[in-house]
C-alpha cells in the first residue's frame, strides 16, 4: 500500500493511497489493492489531471475517486509537480503514506531494500524544484511480510461477536497462515487486535488484546515459537475506515500481523 495522503491545505489537501495486506497507515485506508485519491484541489481541470495521472500509473480499475474541488490557491506549477510525483516508483512502496502539504512532501512506508529507498527519495527530489522539501520516513521492510500478506489476501480472521473465540472461518484463515510463518522460522512477529468504536474504549482495548492473544495461542499450537510472537490490543484507536457505516466498522474489526525481523 502506498498513500499520497492527507492534505495539502494552501495548500491543497491531496491524498493518494494504496492499501494491501493486513496493515494500513493511520487514518482512512482503502480496500486492499485499491488506490484512493482524496482531498481538495482548486479546480476541475486540476482534479482531472491528477486522476488521469493516477489511473495511468496504477490502472483505471484500481483508482477510487474521492477528490474534491474547493476555493484554494495552488502553489506555482503545483499540478505539474504532483503529476511528476505520482510515478511508477511508488508501486515499490507498501504500507505507506505520502503527504503533500504545500511544498513539503513527506514519505512513509516500506520498501524492499536500501537501494530502492534511496532511489525513490532521490527521484522525487529531482522531479520537483528546489522550493520543495522531501522528507523521507521510508524504511526497509522485514523480509517475509509479502508472503504473509499473500497468504492472507482479503481474508478476515473472524471472531464470535463480543468475545475472543475464533469462528470456523477465522480458524481456516489461521490454518492457511501457519505454514507461511513456519517457513519464516527465526523471524519475530507482531499481532495487533483492533475493534470498531462501538462500546467503551477500555472494553474494546481489552477485547482486541484478547483476540490477539487467541491468534497467538492458535499459531503456537501449530508449531510457531511462542517467544517469536508479541501481541497487543489497539482497540478503536487506529481505524482504517469510517466507523459510521456497517462496512466501515467491519473493516475496523481486524487483526494485523507484521513481520518485524
Amino acid at each position: 500500500m502506498i498513500a499520497i495522503a492527507q492534505a495539502l491545505r494552501w495548500l491543497l489537501p491531496l491524498s493518494l493511497a494504496i492499501a494491501g495486506g493486513l496493515a494500513g497507515a493511520a487514518g482512512t485506508t482503502p480496500a486492499p489493492g485499491k488506490v484512493v485519491v482524496s482531498g481538495t484541489v482548486p479546480d476541475e481541470a486540476t482534479r482531472q489531471a491528477v486522476l488521469t495521472r493516477a489511473r495511468e500509473v496504477f490502472g483505471v480499475d484500481r483508482v477510487v475517486d474521492q477528490l474534491g474541488v474547493g476555493t484554494l490557491v495552488a502553489p506555482p506549477n503545483w499540478t505539474a509537480y504532483v503529476q511528476r510525483i505520482i510515478s511508477p516508483d511508488l508501486k515499490q512502496v507498501s504500507r505507506g503514506e505520502i503527504s503533500i502539504r504545500g511544498n513539503v512532501i513527506d514519505l512513509k512506508g516500506e520498501v524492499g531494500n536500501e537501494a530502492v529507498r534511496q532511489q525513490i527519495v532521490s527521484d522525487i527530489a529531482t522531479r520537483v524544484n528546489t522550493t520543495y522539501t522531501v522528507r523521507s520516513g521510508l524504511r526497509v521492510g522485514a523480509a517475509g511480510q509479502d508472503q504473509v500478506d499473500l497468504a492472507l489476501g482479503n481474508r478476515t480472521i473472524e471472531f464470535e461477536t463480543g468475545n475472543s473465540a475464533l469462528t470456523p472461518a477465522g480458524r481456516e484463515v489461521l490454518e492457511l497462515l501457519a505454514p507461511v510463518l513456519q517457513r519464516l522460522a527465526g523471524r519475530s512477529f507482531e499481532v495487533t487486535g483492533h475493534t470498531d468504536a462501538q462500546g467503551s474504549r477500555p472494553q474494546n482495548i481489552a477485547l482486541s488484546a484478547a483476540r490477539a492473544d487467541t491468534v497467538k495461542g492458535y499459531l503456537v499450537g501449530k508449531g510457531i515459537a511462542a517467544d517469536s510472537i508479541v501481541t497487543s490490543g489497539a482497540g478503536p484507536d487506529r481505524p482504517i475506515a469510517d466507523n459510521d457505516t456497517p462496512d466501515g466498522r467491519a473493516r475496523n474489526r481486524r487483526i494485523e500481523l507484521r513481520v518485524v525481523q
